[in-house]
């Protein structure tokens, strides 16, 4: 009855692991100062023809920078985009000038604020799978990522 109790404990503790870090086989890019984590986008809805792309960046050096472009390979028109409520209404815009990245810190792209927004897209992307991308910014230049497919409803807790 022991050994039961010992290995329905150890299975639990194993489970309870795999379940508690769920960006555990996501990636962590860097170039120059800046670190990009967990590049994600969610499954779009059937009739959408638009996508948008979440990630943690991080400038760890001395000098502000500045995420001026984007591009992926499920679109031709890549843009910077922010989200603001109007009245009762929650509204989306181009960020003009780039997103900045503030030296010592991190700004995180996630859903209903910041985010990178895929126009147009030739590939509507779906859970389970990823695409590619490329990122610029002002100091650190080009970093290739891939976006990670998520449920369509993830993030928005």
């Amino acid at each position: 009855m022991r050994l039961i109790k010992e290995i329905s404990f150890a299975a639990t503790l194993s489970l309870a692991a795999l379940f508690s870090t769920p960006w555990a086989g996501a990636q962590e890019i860097k170039a120059g100062d800046i670190t990009i984590s967990h590049p994600w986008s969610r499954q779009s809805p059937m009739a959408a023809n638009v996508a948008a792309g979440f990630m943690v960046i991080t400038n760890s050096g001395s000098a502000d920078d500045r995420l001026i472009a984007a591009t992926a390979e499920i679109s031709g028109n890549v843009q910077l985009h922010d989200m603001k409520m109007e009245g009762d209404v929650m509204k989306m815009f181009e960020v003009e000038g780039g997103i900045v990245i503030p030296a010592g810190q991190t700004v995180e792209l996630k859903p209903r604020s910041l985010h990178v927004m895929f126009m147009d897209i030739t590939a509507s992307p779906k859970k389970g799978e990823s695409f590619k991308g490329t990122l610029t910014f002002e100091k650190a230049g080009s970093i290739d990522i891939t976006y990670e497919v998520k449920d369509a409803m993830e993030g928005m807790h």
